[in-house]
Formats: C-alpha cells, sequence, structure tokens
C-alpha cells in the first residue's frame, strides 16, 4: 500500500468550475490535505477569492501557473480535455501524481479516443480508469487516474455486477434513460442553460452522439442506447436502465450479484424495491441503487441516483485520491 507524508500537497487547476469548487471545498476539509495551489483554467484569468470557504480557506484562486503545479505530490485537473491532454503529460514527467476529472484519458481504443477526444493523441503509462468500486488495484499503482463521467459512474456500477455474474442478456439492448440538473452542463452559459430555458422544462439531448455512451461500451463490452436530459435542478442525475437478464435469472441471484460486489463498498447503497431519488444523494458521494423484477419476460429496471458534482466528479476524485494514499477511502467525504 503506498504511504505519503501528512498533510499531503495538492494543486487544483481548474477550480472555478463547478467541479472545480467542489474540489477544493471537499480538499480544504480533508484532514490529509494541504492546498498547495488553487488556481483556474487560464494563465490569463484574474486572482479572485472563494466566498464559500471564507474563514475556512485563506487562499485565493489564481491564475492557471504550470511551473507551479509540479511542485505539489498531487495535481486534480478540473479542465475541459484538451487543457488536460496538454497539461497531464508535463506533470507526470515532473514526478506529480494526476487525479483528472476531464474525459481525456478515459477511452482505451485510439479510434474511439480520436472520436470523442480528439486532443489525447496517447494515452500516459500508469493510467488507471478510476471507478474505485471496480479497478482499485490498478488505481493503487496509477501515475494517471481518468475519474469516470458522471453519466457511466451511475450506469456502471449498477450494471457491472450483473455483467459480470452472467446475468445480462448482452444480445438485448440496454437502454439508459438519464436525467441530469444543470451543473451537469459546466458553467460556461449557453442558451441550453439559461434559466429562462429550463425552469418549467425538461429536455433530451446528444441523443446517439453522447460521448459518454463510449465509456459504458468499453466497460460493459456491448451496445448501449444512452438518451440524456436535463432537469431543472441544480444538481443530481437520475438514471433509469433497461435490461433483459438471462434464462433461468432469478431475483435472488440479482440481490445476490449486487450485494456481494458491494458489501464493503462505503458509497454504494442498495435499496432494493425501494427506487431511489436524487434528493437521497444530493451533496454527498453516495451512489443508491434500486431495481424492480419481472421473472417472466426477464425484464429488469433498475433505477441509479448519484450527485454529478460528489459522486460523479469530486467526490470521486477525492475518493481516488484516498486510494492512491492509502488512506480510508471516506477521509474527507462523510
Amino acid at each position: 500500500m503506498n504511504t505519503y507524508s501528512s498533510p499531503v500537497s495538492v494543486a487544483i487547476a481548474g477550480a472555478t468550475g463547478y467541479a472545480g469548487q467542489e474540489l477544493l471545498t471537499l480538499l480544504n476539509r480533508h484532514p490529509e490535505v494541504h492546498i498547495a495551489a488553487a488556481m483556474s483554467s487560464s494563465p490569463d484569468s484574474a486572482t479572485r477569492p472563494m466566498p464559500r470557504l471564507a474563514r475556512t480557506w485563506d487562499g485565493k484562486i489564481e491564475p492557471l501557473n504550470r511551473a507551479k503545479l509540479t511542485e505539489s505530490t498531487f495535481v486534480f485537473l478540473a479542465v475541459p480535455e484538451a487543457a488536460a491532454a496538454d497539461l497531464a503529460p508535463e506533470l507526470l514527467e515532473a514526478g506529480v501524481k494526476v487525479i483528472d476529472l476531464s474525459g481525456a484519458f478515459r477511452i482505451r481504443d485510439a479510434a474511439n479516443r480520436a472520436k470523442w477526444y480528439p486532443a489525447t493523441t496517447l494515452l500516459p503509462e500508469g493510467v488507471a480508469y478510476g471507478l474505485v468500486e471496480h479497478n482499485r488495484t490498478a488505481i493503487e499503482q496509477a501515475s494517471l487516474v481518468a475519474c469516470p463521467g458522471c453519466y457511466p459512474t451511475a450506469a456502471l456500477l449498477a450494471l457491472t455486477p450483473l455483467m459480470q455474474a452472467g446475468l445480462l442478456d448482452l444480445s438485448r439492448d440496454v437502454v439508459v434513460d438519464a436525467k441530469s440538473g444543470i451543473s451537469g452542463a459546466g458553467r460556461t452559459a449557453s442558451d441550453r442553460t439559461h434559466f429562462s430555458e429550463n425552469h418549467g422544462s425538461m429536455a433530451a439531448y446528444g441523443v446517439l452522439g453522447h460521448r459518454h455512451v463510449a465509456e459504458m461500451e468499453q466497460s460493459l463490452g456491448c451496445e448501449v442506447t444512452f438518451v440524456p436530459h436535463l432537469v431543472p435542478l441544480d444538481r443530481g442525475i437520475l438514471e433509469t436502465i433497461y435490461v433483459r437478464v438471462t434464462p433461468g435469472t432469478t431475483a435472488e441471484a440479482i440481490g445476490e450479484a449486487l450485494g456481494r460486489t458491494y458489501q464493503h463498498a462505503p458509497f454504494v447503497r442498495l435499496t432494493g424495491d425501494a427506487l431511489p431519488e436524487i434528493k437521497h444523494v444530493a451533496w454527498t458521494n453516495f451512489c443508491d441503487i434500486g431495481w424492480k423484477f419481472d421473472a417472466a419476460a426477464r425484464r429488469l429496471v433498475m433505477v441509479v441516483c448519484i450527485d454529478n458534482l460528489v459522486k460523479g466528479a469530486a467526490g470521486q476524485a477525492v475518493q481516488n485520491f484516498n486510494v492512491i494514499c492509502g488512506f480510508d477511502e471516506r477521509t474527507g467525504l462523510r
């Protein structure tokens, strides 16, 4: 197990975005962390305070400074994927551990990566996909952790145990119908994220063209029909997943596969027939999974909820950090 002298020196690039601010907030209360620097995504931005952390953090968010980033033991990248693809190799060369919240390093297949994340021409050595509950050993030894996207995090936590147990009928369509709060679209304003466009409404987007589907298909080894929607909430994701199971699968087998996988996972809660809701996970690092099963039709409907800014981004990044450092993975997250 890795061990690091406490407190561990960390820096954040991209601390002004929604995920970056959430990350700064979590790391600020982490008992094993010293925040050496919190930076914006650009070297041209002005220094600014962080009002939500007044009297708990005395620092200021400063312009991006590549040289200063290399002075920390860990760097969290909460920048757009093109910036992450540019920064990460330089940081790794300097011996810095990198935890990346962008999608730059999630896709292993070169052709798929060129399609969805063209700025990432090569994957550096030592990259691990940061879904802690299913990739812990690789994460412990990683130089760079590629944190999963928010939508894939929810879908893969629900489906991976069933896939590994051979319970999913992968010849039938896997359908992931997702609803996300507006913060999932990022902080940069657009017509889609204006209050007047979203309040009292709901809209599908990225249909048959959302890059997160590549992550789901990479991990599940099958085609996925994924339809995301924006709903008028600040934060949170609810996914309703429709699958068929293999002949002979029982309700007990489904519950056992999920229970066996997550019996020691502190941030996955199985709710069974009591289907989860966004309000039960908002502002937490929990993933709640519930399900209903029609044995006669071999039809399984799963409902999964996470907070897109915590378990879907900043919280998962801190969880990965804890695993690499050998800390209790709940540190700073409860």
